[in-house]
């Protein structure tokens, strides 16, 4: 009996599952809370609407941190290469002037702009191009990120570029962007090289960047720095890759991309016998552990944004003559050491 009977009693637990799976979906989606997976699914990073709250909300904590100097006040809104410059500038600022900024002035980003790439899988991000009330007329490029929609969103680069710097980007019919992957090709470097590539450049150059005073400019000056009387300066440079310092690109117009990317430097001074390091000024002093004496080693957080133009058929560093070239840089130092 129990054999003739499991059968049809399997067939309506089967319709009975069925009905209760079509009555969940149908409640979800009158109640308009439709699961979609973003790991899979092409969408817009954001809204636009999103976007816009995300820049206000960065801004009114940006704020409140500089005016109390205050790490905590907009520590859930930065991460990357900003938020370890942002970070320990406002340590310094908090051991130099315990009581807060005094000299603080709001920031105010207008005219802002969105550029929201349309993708699969995390972090999903995007670009805010805004008129900053500080920076001499520059735009103020920020890239925000998140890994996961609980995630409120952070901004990982911020630079500061010239109006005629910043280029048009590739959008389809509905004004959503394209972004880059790490690996492509096609272009004058691959987006995911070009931190270390540009580490080696500021050691060895090459022909991958364009001149400029991101990149011929500074290796000018290092150069003219690095032995004076009495005070020899060592310059290392490393990639910064990993996490929230991955770089990210969009895609512009022309086909080729605009490429976030950070670095991580190291500047050593060491005084000759008889002389000494000049005195710091009190922002390096807050950050430098272990007493100064012959020497100082400055560490550094760089955050770069480059043009990265299409090569056509040709691929790699270069390729069909054409450069990257650096067109923003802001970089803070986050600690130092005396010896």
């Amino acid at each position: 009996m129990s054999r003739g009977r499991g059968p049809r009693r399997l067939r309506r637990l089967e319709r009975t599952a069925a009905l209760a799976a079509s009555v969940t979906a149908l409640a979800l989606t009158a109640g308009g809370c439709v699961v979609v997976h973003g790991e899979r699914e092409v969408l817009p990073s954001a809204t636009r609407a999103e976007a816009a709250t995300a820049l206000a909300q960065f801004t009114a904590a940006y704020n409140k941190a500089d005016k109390a100097y205050d790490s905590s006040l907009d520590a859930g809104h930065v991460t990357g290469a900003f938020g370890a410059i942002d970070a320990a500038r406002l340590k310094a600022g908090h051991i130099n002037s315990p009581g807060g900024n005094t000299a603080h002035a709001p920031l105010k980003l207008t005219d802002a702009k969105f550029t929201i790439p349309k993708k699969a899988g995390w972090p999903r991000w995007f670009l805010a191009d805004a008129k900053g009330s500080k920076g001499g007329g520059a735009r103020w490029l920020l890239v925000f990120t998140r890994h996961a929609l609980t995630e409120k969103w952070q901004v990982a680069y911020l630079t500061l570029v010239a109006p005629e710097g910043v280029p048009k980007f590739r959008e389809d019919e509905d004004g959503w962007a394209e972004a880059v992957p790490a690996g492509a090709a096609g272009l004058a470097a691959a987006p995911g090289g070009l931190s270390r590539g540009y580490a080696t450049y500021l050691k060895d150059g090459g022909d991958t960047f364009a001149a400029g005073v991101h990149t011929s400019g500074w290796r000018a000056l290092r150069a003219k720095n690095a032995v004076r009387p009495g005070l020899a300066t060592q310059y290392i440079d490393e990639p910064l890759t990993g996490g929230d310092y991955a770089p990210l690109a969009l895609r512009t117009a022309d086909g080729g991309a605009l490429v976030f990317f950070a670095t991580h430097h190291y500047q050593k001074q060491t005084a000759a016998s008889g002389a000494s390091v000049p005195t710091p000024n009190k922002g390096v002093r807050a950050l430098t552990k272990g007493e100064i004496k012959q020497s100082l080693t400055m560490e550094f957080v760089s955050s770069e944004v480059a043009l990265d133009p299409a090569t056509g058929a040709g691929t790699g560093a270069g390729a069909g003559g054409k450069k990257v070239s650096v067109v923003g840089r802001v970089q803070g130092m986050t600690s130092a050491q005396g010896g």
